[in-house]
């Protein structure tokens, strides 16, 4: 099982994750977030960070040209759109990186019908908890309403994942559904602070879930 740890602030940090064996770190390119990863640090240092982990850049509704210059300057493997950004939009970014669309699920969505516009245009699906604006909200969606559904594209798995999460992942697994999960995905509830990360709890979770072989 592949783990992605968002919104990183902290280079040596992310230098650790890498040594742990984590395969995606992100960076928050949203001005309005706390963790914001232009309050910590340059572009020149996300660049300078080297090794195995992939980083992803985590945009909102931002300009298209501004995204794709940042892909450069910080050395990107991957841009995460979560914002409301239109499937013509995300294939212009797509044509040049790999791209994960975010969606924001409640209990009355429809997921396929949801993400059928994206299908042909973005790389991966990511799916997180609706909150207020864009900001990730630490509570989880109803799994369940993924269970059963053929996505037909790999997926992160995100929303107030915890450290107590590892048996509902393992169990998640067993459905049809998750022979398109490409990775779960960590942020708020494996911090001391914005930004600050628990890394021995995060060590934890990922032995335990890398572990259980899923």
């Amino acid at each position: 099982m592949r783990v992605k740890v968002c919104g990183m602030t902290n280079m040596d940090q992310v230098r650790q994750l890498d040594e742990m064996g984590v395969e995606f770190c992100g960076f928050i390119f949203y001005p309005k977030s706390a963790r914001y990863i232009f309050k910590h640090v340059p572009s020149s240092e996300v660049k300078k960070i080297k090794g195995k982990i992939n980083k992803v850049g985590v945009f909102v509704n931002a300009n298209t040209d501004d995204i794709l210059k940042l892909v450069d300057d910080c050395g990107l493997y991957l841009v995460q759109l979560h914002g409301d950004e239109t499937p013509k939009a995300c294939e212009k970014i797509s044509n040049y990186i790999t791209t994960i669309k975010a969606f924001r699920i409640t209990e009355n969505d429809n997921i396929l019908w949801k993400i059928k516009d994206y299908q042909d245009v973005v790389d991966m699906f990511l799916f997180d908890t609706e909150g207020v604006g864009y900001g990730g909200t630490g509570k989880k969606f109803n799994w369940e309403m993924l269970k059963g559904l053929n996505i037909k594209k790999p997926f992160f798995l995100s929303g107030g994942i915890s450290s107590e999460d590892v048996n509902s992942i393992h169990q998640f697994t067993t459905d049809m559904v998750a022979k398109d999960l490409f990775s779960v995905d960590i942020n708020s509830k494996f911090e001391l602070s914005a930004g600050v990360k628990d890394m021995n709890k995060i060590k934890q979770f990922v032995l335990q879930l890398k572990k259980t072989k899923l």
